[in-house]
Formats: C-alpha cells, structure tokens, sequence
C-alpha cells in the first residue's frame, strides 16, 4: 500500500490520469455553462429559469419518491406483513448501493483512493449510481467542491454558515442535509473533474445514469417476483428493494455532510468542522468518521485504527488482496502520530 501525509491542499484534482481519451466537447459545454460565476472558483449560479425548475424538480423527486414507498411499504406491512423476502431484498440492495456509494463513488472516484480494472470501475460506477445520489461526475465534483471549501463559503453542504443559536443550528442541518439540493448554485464539471471528463467510459457511465437508478428499483422486484411467482411479489421487492433501500441509503450518506459536521468528535486538526459520528459510521459503512477522513482524504480508510466502524476499507482490503484493485493509498502510522500532535499542540493554546 502506498502511503500518504496529512492533508494540506484543497481538491480539485485537475491533471488527467495517463491514457485518458479527449474530454467530449459537449460535457466542457456543459461544465462551463452559466452566465454568473460565484466568488468562490468552479462555483456557478443557474441564471436560466428553466434550468433552476428542472434541478428543483429532480431534487424533490429524489426527496419525495422514496417517502411515497416508505408510505407504500407501512401499508403494504399491514395488509400483508413482511418475511425474510423482503428483508433479505433490502439488506442485499443496501449492501451493495451503499458500498457502490462508499467505495466507488467517494473512495475511488471522487479521491482516487486505489487503482483498478475498467471492468471493475464499471461496477463500482453502475452500484453507486443505483443509489440514486445523483450520475457519477455530478457526485464527484460536488463532493471535490465540498473538500476544497469545506465548511466555508462555496461548500455546497455545508451546515456551519447559517448563523448561531438554535435556529442556525436547525437551518445548517436542513440545508446540509437536503435543502442544498434546490440551491441555484451548480459546480464546474471541468474546474473540479477533468481527470473523469476526460476518460470517455466513465463518461458514458454518467450519461446512461437513469438506466442504473431503474435497474436499482427493477432488480430486486424481478427477483422476488420470480421467488413468489407474484405480481404481490414484484411489488414487494420494489417497495422494500427499491424505494425504502433508496430512502435508508441517501439519508445515511447525507448525514455525513449534516450531522457529521455539527456532532462528533475531533481528533485531529482540520480547516472544518469535520467530526467521527460512529452511529453514522456504523450506518454508512465508515463514512461517518468524517474527522478521520478530512485529515487523510485519499485514504482508502476512514477508520486510522481497527476498532473504529469502516467496512468499506476491509472491502477495498479483501479486493486488494484478490487483486481487483491496487495501489491502495493509506497514511503512515508516522503521518497519523504527527497530525495528533498538530492537534495536542493547538488545543494547549485553548
């Protein structure tokens, strides 16, 4: 495993990785589309009414969908209760979207965490866009944006610039934890994600987004539908395979970015208020060890010891160890003793 040192430079990550194909010219376009740029660089403002109503519109419908099938699935428990079916149904689609999530999305993608196959890229791509968080370069800019001005302004989640008091505590938390989506502000694709832009598989990924989140909601009402032999079957799968699944896996990842930042301890020094939150760790398979993480972002680990909740890194260790992945970045025990010390040191003039 190749080691690394605290954290000291801001994302993005602008150079292009060896072997990358020419960006398509419609996602530059794309990326550098928009009339008024933000103070904050790779920041934009949607000036287009048109274009403000249709990310609100998708934002609501990733809102309020899986609220219909939490709805959906209270009643359908009533009428019909619920088995090992449909439990199993969740607990394998939340495994994989999540570690899709964890593993693909944040670890891989968006901090370059390890290496591997495009095959196995293409995995990891197809698994976190079933989560319907959101295609790959939409989740990977946002999130290096978030890195690069975390809990300043130009974080697009952050809950720590509302004001004080009780009411700028809830309002940070509502805004970090959904209300971001219905912001006119959108991310430069190009200032924040030339590396992907330019890698032409990961772009069709991208493109064929709407595909995954269906397959995410058809697959496992298919597979239960032809357990049962039922339509009734079908349905279950959906509701508690597909939308509950959704609903449970997208409010433990935005916990990370709400309450991971508000609550929590802090064991090392960051420029944020970054914090460990172990239930939301336990939850989002290791993510919520966000102190840990925004002193050591491309680690492949969140967790520095092998107590702490981080699922995630034992998957990506397993694959190192089956070799579908590799050059598998970690910080040395010299690099971890040092940033606590960075930490012991700044506390003592509190």
């Amino acid at each position: 495993m190749s080691t690394i040192a605290p954290d000291t430079t801001p994302l993005p990550i602008d150079a292009a990785p060896p072997g990358a194909s020419e960006a398509p010219a419609a996602a530059a376009a794309s990326a550098t589309s928009g009339d008024g740029l933000s103070p904050a660089p790779g920041v934009m403002t949607l000036s287009a009414r048109k274009a403000r109503r249709v990310q609100r519109m998708v934002a609501g419908a990733v809102v309020l969908l899986p609220l219909i099938g939490v709805a959906a699935a209270v009643e359908l428990w009533r009428r019909h209760g619920i088995g090992w079916m449909e439990i199993a149904a969740l607990g394998v689609m939340y495994l994989i979207c999540m570690l899709g999530v964890t593993v693909g999305l944040h670890r891989h993608f968006a901090h370059l965490s390890f290496k591997t196959s495009p095959f196995m890229r293409a995995v990891l791509a197809v698994c976190g866009s079933m989560a319907a968080q959101g295609p790959v370069l939409f989740w990977v800019v946002t999130h290096r944006r978030h890195h690069a001005f975390s809990d300043k302004p130009g974080d697009p989640h952050s809950p720590n610039q509302h004001g004080g008091g009780l009411h700028g505590l809830m309002s940070g938390l509502w805004h970090a934890h959904i209300g971001w989506m219905f912001s006119s502000e959108s991310t430069d694709w190009v200032h924040f994600g030339r590396d992907w832009l330019q890698d032409r598989m990961v772009f069709n990924l991208h493109r064929w987004y709407p595909l995954w989140v269906a397959c995410g909601l058809a697959l496992p009402a298919a597979v239960c539908g032809a357990i049962t032999g039922t339509w009734l079957g079908a349905l279950q799968g959906l509701v508690w395979g597909g939308l509950i699944r959704v609903f449970l896996v997208n409010h433990a990842s935005w916990c990370v970015g709400s309450v991971c930042h508000v609550f929590g301890s802090r064991p090392f020094t960051t420029r944020d208020e970054s914090a460990n939150n172990w239930i939301v760790a336990v939850l989002a398979f290791g993510e919520g060890l966000q102190n840990n993480h925004h002193a050591f972002p491309s680690s492949h680990a969140h967790a520095v010891h092998w107590w702490e909740p981080d699922l995630s890194a034992w998957v990506i260790r397993v694959m190192a160890k089956l070799g579908l992945v590799w050059d598998v970045k970690s910080p040395s025990a010299r690099a971890v003793a040092d940033a606590r010390r960075v930490q012991a040191v700044g506390a003592g003039k509190w």
